[in-house]
């Protein structure tokens, strides 16, 4: 099958470091190894990484305030031009206004026409649509997360109406639409779209790159670590990621165990807050900032860690998939993670790792402690994690199932 896949969001470099950018490269590289030929259109290649393994095709935004001006009098709009957010949206919408015609014209000065289009929901964007129409091909759509909520709660959206219309049209052109959980399927259909619509396909995770017989002694070696347990974090250290709530864990462990050390992997929002709790709560000896780590070197990291914690906060819906997660279990460690979400599905409770009450910090230091203290008890839990990822969570399976999807609508499948 020939699959124009589609990422648009200007937040998500393809070569990137967060974790949407790990999904697009790992779900678009399952594809082909799936026998389809993918090309990716997308709004920032990015750095860091390595491309995909499809023909990827990078359609920068022209910004100029002519085009904003442009864009604001197509759709009737009178804006300041002082004001950065309606600015950075109009571009947006700009952008929006011309990528299928940019995209169209590359791709038929190389000859290639897609069997589908697939495209990851992007804010302001509705441009898949219009490719499929022109094409005549089906439109399958992938959700990953409320968008317009997540703007509003974490960052500014000024044209809320305007992105609610383009959200809507998206949802309700597409042939099917698939979303990474539950709560987010339950998003949908609360936005008016049938359930017999709407597939929900966690993510997963390459279980050929992650494995346990990785050789843990160079990260060790680098960070000093010798023979200490070593629980590992990774991330981009967003808000609701939970640090703050990790450290005071940390804090406590420390007065019951004093040989373990945290290793934190990943850059983000909260690095300079996390460098100061560190030094505040004379943590220096206990927790080691790894930074910004390129994706193929994650599993040697895994290999130097004992366990893995994914402290998520309650403190907003829990409508993720998380990688991190996934890669530890496929690794053979075991994740320590609170009940929520889809947490409750991929981690079996005693048996391939632990889960404890959101928010509960006694409860979490408890569970660190246990595993900490019993390394017969956590190899055999990796071991069982291990077998998990492979028997159910690799992405060869989870694309499969997305390929069955589209094949429902194409001629060509």
């Amino acid at each position: 099958m020939k699959v124009l896949y589609i990422c648009a969001d200007w937040g998500i470099p393809i070569r990137g470091f967060k974790g949407a950018s790990v999904h697009v490269r790992e779900f678009v590289s399952a594809l082909t190894r799936g026998g389809n030929e993918v090309w990716l259109l997308c709004t920032d290649r990015g750095e860091g990484n390595s491309d995909p393994d499809a023909t990827v095709i990078e359609i920068e935004p022209r910004l100029s305030q002519e085009r904003r001006e442009k864009e604001a009098a197509r759709l009737g709009l009178a804006f300041d031009p002082q004001d950065v957010a309606v600015c950075h949206e109009l571009d947006k919408l700009s952008y929006d206004t011309e990528f299928a015609a940019r995209a169209l014209a590359e791709l038929s000065e190389r000859e290639f026409r897609p069997d589908v289009v697939y495209e990851r929901y992007s804010l302001f964007h509705a441009s898949g649509a219009r490719l499929a129409r022109t094409f005549e091909v089906p439109y399958v759509l992938e959700v990953n997360a409320p968008l317009i909520e997540e703007q509003e709660r974490h960052r500014v959206l000024r044209l809320k109406a305007l992105a609610q219309e383009m959200q809507t049209r998206c949802f309700r052109e597409a042939d099917s639409l698939i979303t990474v959980s539950e709560p987010l399927k339950q998003y949908l259909q609360a936005q008016g779209i049938a359930a017999d619509r709407i597939s929900c396909l966690a993510n997963g995770v390459d279980t050929r790159r992650f494995h346990p017989d990785i050789d843990p002694e160079p990260i060790r070696t680098r960070y000093s670590l010798g023979q200490q347990p070593v629980v590992g974090f990774l991330g981009s250290l967003k808000p609701w990621h939970g640090m703050d709530f990790l450290l005071d864990a940390m804090v406590q462990l420390r007065r019951r165990q004093r040989d373990q050390r945290l290793l934190i992997v990943g850059e983000g929002p909260g690095l300079e807050h996390i460098r100061e709790r560190v030094r505040s709560n004379a943590l220096e000896e206990h927790v080691l900032l790894a930074g910004k780590v390129r994706h193929e070197e994650i599993p040697a990291y895994l290999a130097a860690m004992d366990l893995t914690v994914a402290p998520y906060s309650a403190e907003q819906p829990f409508y993720f998939s998380p990688l991190k997660v996934l890669e530890s279990l496929a690794a053979g460690r075991p994740v320590v993670a609170p009940r929520l979400g889809q947490l409750n599905e991929l981690i079996d409770h005693g048996v391939t790792g632990l889960l404890y009450d959101a928010g509960d910090l006694n409860a979490l230091v408890e569970s660190l402690h246990s595993l900490l203290s019993d390394p017969r008890r956590r190899i055999a839990m990796g071991a069982n994690a291990r077998r998990h990822a492979v028997a159910s969570l690799s992405w060869d399976s989870v694309v499969a199932r997305a390929v069955k999807i589209m094949g429902q609508h194409s001629v060509a499948a």
